[in-house]
Parts: C-alpha cells; structure tokens; sequence
C-alpha cells in the first residue's frame, strides 16, 4: 500500500528517480547562474572571434570564419602573406612565457607547500599563530603585492638592491623588472611568495585526513621517517595533491594582474591573458583579442585534461583500477 502512494505521488518514478528529479531541481539554480557568468560569455567571446567586431562597435561585426586564427591573404604586390594569431610572433612568445611561468611557479609552490604543510602539520607550541602568519601574503590583494615588490625591486631606491650592494652580493644596482633577463625571475619571486600558503592550506587539508594510528605503527616498527614519507603520506594525500595542482595550474596560466602591475608592456614576461587584453583594449583589435582569449581558454583545457590523463587524476580520493 505504502509503495503505491509513493509510485502515485511521484507519478510512477521510482524511488531513485524521484531523488535524481530533486537533485536536479536543487542545482538548477547554480547551474543558471554558472550559464550566466561562464557558459554565455564563454559563447559569446568565441563568436566574437569568428568576427570583424571592433570595441567600438560590438554588436556591428560581420561572420569572417576562421581569419582571426589563420588566413591566407594576398599583398598589392600579388605576394600571399599567412596572418592571424596563429602566425603571430607575439602570441607564441606569450605562449611560451605563459607555459614556462606556470609550470615553474607550480613546480616550487608545491615543493615549498608541502615543506610548509608538513611543518604547520606537526605538534608544537604556537602552531595556530604560524598558520595564521603564514597565510598573510596569500591574503594581500595581488595587485597591493605587485606594487609593494615593485617598489622593493626598483633599481633607484629599492630595498633589495639596497642590501644587496650593502652585503656584496652585486656590484651595481639592477633593474629588476624592467630588464629582459631578470623581469622573468622577479615575477616568479613575487607569484611563488604570494602563492606558496595557498598550496600548503590545501595540501594542510590532506594531510589532517591520514590517520595518526598509521604514524604510530610505523613509529612503532622502527621505519625511517623518509621512508614513512614517500610509502605512506605522499601516497594517502595524492589526492588532495592533485586538486591543489590542478587549481594552482589553472591560476597560473590564466595569470594576469601580477605581471600587468608588475612589468607591464615587457615582453620578456608578457602572457596570454595580457597580450589578448592588449589587443581587445589598447589596440582595439577586440576580435583578434577574442580569438586569443578563445585560444587561452583551449589550452587550460587541454592542459588541465592532459595532468588528470597522464597522472590517472581520482579526485574522488579511491583510486583507479
């Protein structure tokens, strides 16, 4: 009797499905506000893309196909010349910087994180006032850290410089940011000061899941504490290893108000997300800009799928067989 009033009251949908229809009706709403302020603009800059749209006139621009990306044109002087972002010196030197500040950044922010993590996760007195004190350049507004490094880089009065001459270490000073071979290096500094307590918060995370009986035992056994890192810990927080990785990767190659404040019109250290913003804004070439913004978004997705791929990613935290 009990089955049929629920079959009748959920219109024959079985138990199962009645609580799928309501998982569904209790997304809803965050999946309209993610169409909102994702899925639409997403849609919106890759038609922008396949355009002639001008900044000045957004809703003005005519279907041109792929020639922001790759198109053959032919000169006055009858010579075929390639154009398009794909051709673009400047985008691949974006790209490159881009993919070369991300996997460094990433790199020494989860070896520093996890140095950080294993010390914050440990027994000792004061410990909650370190992991407050730790997360404070995390919590600094990017572009408030831009601008303090960037007065503590420059070459004229900077405090860096300043010491430095003070202890030897060079003979003259240096312009940080503003030289090819140094813009680079002082953009890391900052992201890799900055980001390193975000990585070590997460990676804290995993590491107060593993059971403390599992130390003991260990301890117990007499196994040497590297031993018990690489055999126990390293493999019980890979997921939340994973997750932190993969949020860092995503920060890192959309990286943009860092290196705008910092070294800005550099090429040294110009990415993809500055050279589309440059091309959209300051050049009014918003169409070619959309088209590079199109292509920044492909390649955080290829990267993003290539690392759960290759590394057998399980967020999930069971494992794949």
């Amino acid at each position: 009797m009990a089955t049929n009033d629920v079959g009748g009251a959920g219109g024959g949908l079985s138990l199962s499905q009645q609580r799928q229809r309501a998982a569904f009706w209790f997304i809803a709403p965050m999946l309209a506000a993610l169409f909102c302020v994702a899925a639409w603009p997403l849609m919106r800059t890759i038609w922008f893309s396949l355009t002639n749209t001008a900044l000045s006139d957004l809703y003005g621009g005519e279907w041109i196909g792929f020639d922001n990306y790759l198109s053959l044109r032919v000169l006055d002087s009858g010579r075929w010349i390639w154009r398009g972002t794909l051709v673009d010196p400047a985008w691949w030197n974006a790209v490159w910087n881009t993919v070369r500040f991300a996997f460094v950044s990433v790199f020494f922010e989860t070896i520093l994180g996890l140095i950080v993590a294993l010390v914050l996760n440990a027994e000792f007195k004061g410990r909650g006032l370190v992991r407050a004190a730790i997360l404070i350049p995390w919590a600094i507004p990017t572009i408030v850290s831009a601008k303090m490094w960037a007065w503590m880089l420059n070459d004229q009065f900077g405090i860096l410089n300043d010491i430095m001459l003070r202890l030897g270490l060079i003979d003259q000073k240096i312009a940080w940011t503003a030289s090819v071979d140094t813009a680079m290096y002082a953009v890391l500094t900052v992201d890799i000061w900055k980001t390193t307590p975000f990585m070590a918060l997460l990676i804290l995370a995993g590491l107060q899941m593993v059971p403390r009986d599992i130390y003991e035992a260990a301890k117990l056994d007499g196994i040497n504490p590297v031993k018990v890192f690489f055999k126990i810990t390293l493999p019980l927080i890979r997921p939340a290893l994973a997750v932190a990785i993969i949020f860092r990767m995503l920060d890192a190659l959309r990286i943009f108000d860092l290196v705008y404040v910092l070294t800005p019109n550099s090429a040294a250290t110009k990415t993809m997300s500055v050279i589309s913003r440059e091309n959209m804004i300051d050049f009014d070439k918003f169409a070619y800009g959309a088209a590079q913004s199109t292509l920044l978004f492909a390649i955080i997705a290829l990267f993003v799928s290539l690392y759960i791929w290759l590394g057998k990613v399980d967020l999930s935290g069971e494992g794949q067989k």
